[in-house]
């Protein structure tokens, strides 16, 4: 199961609400796992609205029956099945902060791989990648809706989830998400770690990379006791990535334990990242940068900044500690 983390989430969520709109057939055979999540987010003091389009007739009372009665604090609101249901949601008076559209699949690219994050400029240049992939054709019609409802200021953050167990729980409360998040006014931030719920999440993301082969074992009580060496970044308030400071002397910092959640990928969070780090290291002096990794993504990523891959003899001692690690090299001498 997915590491949840209620308390660094939560409260970017309690007091505001959250909708979640979910046409007729998937709302049926999702039933209880949808009304589970939204319970979840009613006991976490998140406010919730529920659109759905089930028709009003005897056939379906018992279910609109069950909605009212396990969701007595959500606004259950009915979509005739004479409008166009994701007009008549993306126009509702309750969207204005984030809202989740329970659908059969995730977004993904032409490979089948999830799309995690999306800009709405994004959205529209690789639109061709992911339409084609969308089972739902009047949904890949919303797509132009949705990006003209984030521009006009309508809503913050819109969500594309394959509705299913946990689904609204994981895309809320997890790092990684469970479907495709589409917003434009990402807030960034750089910092030092400084508290537990960092060190924890820190532990999580690195976690992931180490599987993968691409990060030296870093086990939760190596963060906790270098976390003044270890810097995050945040985008709205919750950690997608993060860096190590270890300082080779008294010129040369090195970029350890680099790692961006993939949620985030493709968002240039990683150059982000780099870019701070370098600006923060350089107040404290430090003047020359070297990173090793076998990671591609990483590889190409020092490239585009500028870094040389090159083995440096002053290095030859760092080098020899990481044998057929490629090394990279930036200085501001």
């Amino acid at each position: 199961m997915a590491q949840l983390y209620l308390e660094e989430y939560a409260k970017n969520l309690v007091g505001k609400r959250v909708c979640i709109a979910c046409r007729e057939g998937i709302l049926r055979d999702n039933f209880s796992q949808i009304v589970a999540d939204i319970k979840f987010l009613a006991r976490h003091r998140v406010a919730t609205t529920l659109f759905h389009n089930l028709p009003n007739r005897f056939a379906n009372q018992k279910i609109l029956n069950e909605l009212e009665k396990r969701l007595p604090s959500t606004r259950l609101i009915r979509i005739s099945n004479n409008e166009d249901f994701y007009a008549a949601v993306l126009g509702h008076s309750d969207i204005d902060f984030k809202l989740i559209f329970l659908e059969r699949r995730y977004l993904s690219d032409k490979l089948g791989r999830k799309i995690n994050t999306l800009t709405t400029g994004r959205v529209r240049e690789s639109f061709a990648d992911f339409a084609d992939f969308i089972s739902n054709v009047n949904f890949r019609d919303a797509i132009n809706q949705i990006c003209e409802n984030i521009e006009a200021g309508h809503c913050e953050r819109i969500h594309i989830l394959p509705a299913g167990k946990n689904s609204i729980k994981n895309e809320l409360f997890t790092i990684e998400g469970s479907g495709t998040m589409i917003a434009n006014n990402f807030t960034e931030e750089f910092r030092q770690v400084v508290s537990d719920e960092d060190v924890a999440i820190v532990n999580r993301i690195l976690a992931m990379y180490k599987r993968k082969g691409f990060l030296k074992p870093r086990s939760k009580n190596y963060v906790n006791e270098h976390r003044h060496s270890f810097f995050v970044t945040a985008i709205d308030g919750i950690i997608v990535g993060c860096v190590e400071q270890k300082v080779v002397d008294d010129k040369t910092v090195e970029l350890g334990a680099l790692a961006i959640s993939t949620r985030f990928r493709n968002q240039r969070i990683g150059v982000y990242t780099v870019d701070a780090f370098m600006a923060r290291m350089k107040e404290f002096g430090y003047s020359r940068f070297i990173s090793l990794t076998l990671n591609p993504r990483l590889q190409a990523l020092f490239q585009q900044l500028g870094f040389e891959k090159e083995q440096r003899d002053e290095y030859n001692e760092r080098q020899s500690q990481s044998p057929g690690v490629t090394m990279f090299f930036k200085g501001f001498d």
